[in-house]
């Protein structure tokens, strides 16, 4: 179980928070318009809060300080964007997921680091499963396959080397690509392909697998 806040109670927002709610996550939705809550439907079970999404005393009162994730879905792009900053930035947040509305924002999105979701259709599915995922860095979801791409942490584990093997067979994974921690060589591996401390990987597992997978990847 999360706790989840949902800034925005549109369309996607709702339909959004509607979804998280029922998967037995803590859900508290954030607008300023406290009509759009009607939005909402009798499916929610989680909290309401009146008022801006990136006012500090509003997030207070939403539980930022022990939030593990959040969807920016309001209408605005740049507002979304404020929001992200504010909840990565100030206060940590594990997981932040903004609505992108103009493709011609995405390079100002990429260049901050802010996961998005971009397009008209589809959106809270797509949001859905970034926060379902519990991944900062979740790519993207097919069907019960996530493609995630993470630093390889393997000093926690007393090694400096792993053979791609060894990373796939017992956990259910593919790595896909890898590039080096000094940016050297990306490349493509086979099973017999060596694996080093900081690399960087994008790997495709099912979604069931990844808590058990957390512990190959660098948080910080």
């Amino acid at each position: 179980m999360s706790d989840i806040i949902v800034v925005g109670c549109g369309r996607v927002g709702s339909q959004l928070a509607t979804q998280l709610s029922q998967s037995d996550n803590n859900v508290t939705v954030i607008d300023r318009d406290v009509a759009s809550f009607a939005n909402l439907g009798p499916d929610f079970n989680g909290a309401t809060i009146q008022g801006v999404g990136f006012d500090e005393d509003v997030l207070m009162e939403a539980g930022i300080k022990s939030c593990d994730a959040v969807a920016a879905v309001t209408q605005l792009d740049n507002t979304n964007l404020m929001i992200a900053e504010v909840c990565e930035k100030l206060y940590g947040v594990p997981h932040v997921v903004a609505r992108l509305h103009d493709p011609s924002h995405e390079r100002a999105y990429s260049l901050l680091g802010i996961d998005y979701s971009c397009g008209t259709t589809l959106v809270a599915e797509e949001i859905y499963a970034k926060l379902q995922s519990g991944h900062g860095n979740h790519v993207k979801s097919f069907g019960d396959v996530e493609i995630i791409e993470f630093t390889l942490n393997l000093r926690s584990h007393l090694r400096q080397t792993m053979r791609v093997s060894e990373l796939e067979r017992p956990h259910g994974a593919r790595v896909v690509a890898f590039e080096r921690a000094d940016g050297s060589a990306t490349s493509i591996p086979d099973g017999d392909s060596i694996l080093y401390d900081g690399d960087k990987l994008l790997v495709c597992i099912r979604s069931e697998l990844l808590a058990a997978f957390e512990k190959f990847m660098r948080q910080d």
